[in-house]
């Protein structure tokens, strides 16, 4: 079955009229790069929208599901993701161009430096000039102690007016980018921001929303609430933090003054997964999947942010308690291994 959904023998794509090999179990995004194609793109994990295109002929196998990034429109015109998109025989595809703010290449500062937990740092960066972005969207950094080494992060801060911007680096096993910035003193050396990216941010609505976040994936959720105090205050917020233990918990300050400003109702819960059960913790365990239908308010909309395979479970849980895939936004964390593609 698995060869004939994938095909014996390579297939070809026609992108924009131009004719490419497709190897087997290589996706369309994949193989446009590998032959010099300029592809928009960005995450690589499905997560971003940046490159979405559209199917004009031919199958392809999907590799995760298109709804929860593309709108009701856009499946219906035909619309794919290429990073998620391998092709069953020959497909042709129209590169689809999102109307987006424009990125830019900024250099900056690093002004602050603060461990937040034993493996997520801070970085507050001061730069040249201010990059006009929505909270949530994120940015590709490339440290000048580590040239060509870009990795993507969630601005955790909204726009300021003088140009400051802060990210959270958590350290990965063998990550070159994210053990550099928690292992090194970095104050004062020189970084470029490029961004922005992504179509992860806060619409405007006045229905319930719920926010979940695994990891770092906090940083785009706390910037999407300081920039929404005052323009979406009467929200019911609901935040779902999920964690490993204790040691993992961070920015609980941050979250409180937001509670303490919100208008609305506003909620946090921690959620921790490998807590020793002889520890001092009173609060919610177990994997964010198994407790999040019990906050999915009726009429609710939904934001996720994290580790593809937090994102992935929190769907498939919030799918059975009834929302509906145009609720649900979501941003896929990449992982180190698969940012490192980009270099």
């Amino acid at each position: 079955m698995f060869s004939l959904l994938f095909g014996k023998k390579p297939a070809s794509a026609r992108i924009n009229g131009k004719p490419v090999s497709v190897q087997t179990k290589e996706t369309i995004l994949q193989a446009a790069l590998r032959e010099g194609i300029d592809f928009p793109h960005s995450c690589r994990v499905g997560g971003c929208a940046k490159c979405k295109c559209r199917l004009v002929d031919g199958k392809v196998k999907r590799l995760t599901q298109f709804g929860y990034v593309l709108s009701e429109e856009e499946l219906k015109d035909g619309v794919i993701l290429a990073c998620q998109s391998v092709p069953i025989g020959d497909v042709s595809v129209e590169v689809y161009v999102e109307k987006a703010t424009t990125a830019q290449a900024v250099a900056g500062t690093i002004v602050e430096q603060e461990q937040l937990t034993h493996d997520i740092a801070r970085l507050r960066i001061q730069l040249t000039q201010p990059i006009n972005f929505r909270p949530g969207q994120f940015a590709t950094l490339e440290l000048a102690d580590l040239p060509g080494v870009r990795r993507s992060y969630s601005f955790a801060s909204p726009v300021t007016p003088d140009g400051q911007v802060s990210f959270f680096v958590r350290k990965l096993p063998g990550g070159r980018f994210s053990s550099y910035v928690n292992e090194r003193k970095l104050l004062g050396h020189s970084i470029t921001v490029n961004g922005p990216h992504g179509d992860f941010w806060l619409r405007e609505s006045d229905r319930p929303l719920l926010m979940v976040a695994g990891g770092s994936g906090l940083a785009p959720i706390l910037a999407m609430l300081e920039q929404s105090i005052d323009s979406q205050p009467h929200r019911n917020v609901t935040v779902l933090f999920g964690a490993r233990t204790q040691q993992d918990i961070y920015c609980r300050q941050e979250l409180a003054r937001i509670a303490n400003r919100w208008a609305g109702h506003f909620k946090h819960v921690t959620v921790l997964s490998a807590e020793p059960e002889a520890s001092d913790w009173r609060g919610v365990r177990g994997m964010l999947a198994d407790v999040v239908g019990a906050y999915c308010a009726p009429n609710c909309e939904a934001y996720l942010c994290g580790p593809p395979p937090m994102v992935d479970t929190v769907l498939a849980a919030l799918d059975a308690a009834g929302l509906s895939p145009r609720d649900i936004r979501i941003d896929r964390f990449a992982t180190e291994q698969v940012e490192t593609v980009l270099v």
